[in-house]
């Protein structure tokens, strides 16, 4: 009987990945805000692209994790902006003035526009 590692490396290497791209997000927000979201987008696509052209099966799924992780980087990077003006992470005093207000009820849902889903309950209580 062989056994096969191919499955667990790509899955161990995926929580790698993804792992080392939290506090990615955290730092480049910190340091630059949302101005180098770009840079994400290049690497993920040549990442995607690449990973397209590689035949061994491992290395081209790392490629395309890695790919996949920096594309949706670029989505954290904004929601990232509003956890800082929500107060649930750190603000660089030096980029104060990046930092618009936030309504409260704001949330980082794409689905509820913005809104909270307490806030939309409310709404719909007091109609």
């Amino acid at each position: 009987m062989e056994i096969y590692f191919t499955g667990i490396i790509i899955a161990v290497s995926t929580f790698l990945i993804i792992g080392l791209f939290h506090p990615l997000v955290i730092k480049v927000e910190y340091h630059t805000g949302t101005r180098y979201w770009w840079v994400f987008l290049v690497l993920g696509i040549a990442s995607v692209i690449t990973a397209l052209f590689i035949e061994s099966p491992l290395l081209s799924a790392l490629i395309g994790v890695f790919g996949a992780s920096s594309l949706w980087t670029i989505g954290e990077l904004f929601s990232q902006v509003k956890r800082v003006q929500k107060g649930w992470f750190p603000m660089n005093p030096k980029r104060k003035s990046e930092y618009k207000p936030i309504d409260k009820n704001e949330t980082l849902c794409p689905v509820h526009h913005g809104r909270s889903i307490y806030a939309i309950e409310d709404d719909n209580q007091t109609e």
